[in-house]
């Protein structure tokens, strides 16, 4: 008996296909029970009226981020920088012209926050990110700098450490201190380097109320040992449900402040889905830096 299977047989391919269609099927449905799965409670008991927004953790550099004793964080995540108005100033990347203009500036990051709360009241951080970024210079610059500058690598690489000196009572707010460290690196690149060491200092105060939690903070920072006014922030984070968080908050410098709103959607009670737009609110400050990550915590 002639064994062999008709020219049209073509079982290798038929079984490869029907594994595709199985697993494409099995992804569907995982995908719709976690769009469907109700979370556990953020919180295993529940907490005071003023804690119940971001439980007893220490404020971090990561909007509405709270840190608790031997609790990790992870949090990759990535953000894109458009500036059609960018100050820069020639000489700054080389060029004899001491002279103001503003330049069309685009950049790429991916970045990884690591976070580990040390004790109930302090926690350290650790961010590093990669970056791409360009720069098109003015047409009112007469240097010799090209039409468009273009530089990649490494970006900020910085350490932090947060205190909680004085914890948050029903009566009472909470206030808490932070310095953070960034190191120098990539000299030759203006564009995207930190040729010196950079400090900074600061404090803030942090109140929890039954419609939402605010918080407020202040800044000295220094580069190449000189000192000057830091970053200042008015923020508001609240828990809408058990799965929702809204953040927004006012954050810059004298004349570089920006308007932040972030939605935090909680998958799991240590999974959160993070998304948050950036907005220029003066000249200076970036026009758009929209931001987008997966934070995972653990202990």
């Amino acid at each position: 008996m002639d064994s062999t299977p008709p020219r049209d047989y073509d079982g290798p391919r038929e079984e490869g296909r029907a594994m595709i269609k199985k697993s494409v099927a099995l992804a569907c449905f995982m995908i719709c029970v976690l769009g469907l799965w109700e979370p556990a409670a953020v919180f295993p008991e529940e907490p005071p009226f003023f804690l119940k927004d971001r439980g007893p953790g220490t404020p971090t550099s990561m909007f509405g981020t709270y840190i608790e004793k031997g609790e990790w964080i992870v949090y990759p995540f990535f953000e894109y920088y458009l500036d059609h108005n960018l100050e820069y100033s020639p000489d700054e990347f080389g060029f004899a012209l001491d002279q103001d203009f503003r330049g069309k500036y685009r950049a790429s990051e991916g970045l990884v926050f690591i976070g580990y709360g040390l004790t109930d009241r302090i926690g350290l951080e650790l961010e590093a990110a990669m970056i791409h970024a360009s720069l098109e210079k003015s047409p009112e610059d007469p240097t010799a700098m090209p039409a468009k500058l273009t530089e990649s690598g490494l970006g900020d690489v910085q350490i932090q450490l947060d205190w909680m000196w004085s914890k948050e009572t029903e009566r009472q707010p909470g206030f808490f201190s932070y310095v953070e460290v960034v190191l120098p690196h990539h000299k030759t690149k203006s564009l995207i380097g930190t040729p010196e060491l950079e400090t900074k200092a600061g404090i803030g105060i942090i109140k929890g109320f039954r419609w939402g939690t605010l918080i407020a903070r202040a800044a000295v920072e220094q580069a190449g040992g000189v000192f000057d006014i830091g970053e200042i922030a008015v923020e508001f984070y609240k828990r809408m449900s058990r799965r929702f968080c809204v953040y927004a908050g006012l954050e810059g410098t004298q004349d570089e402040i920006e308007f932040i709103a972030e939605v935090q959607w909680w998958l799991s009670d240590t999974v959160r889905f993070k998304i948050n737009n950036a907005f220029g609110v003066t000249s200076k400050a970036t026009d758009w830096a929209p931001e987008i990550g997966l934070m995972i915590s653990f202990k």
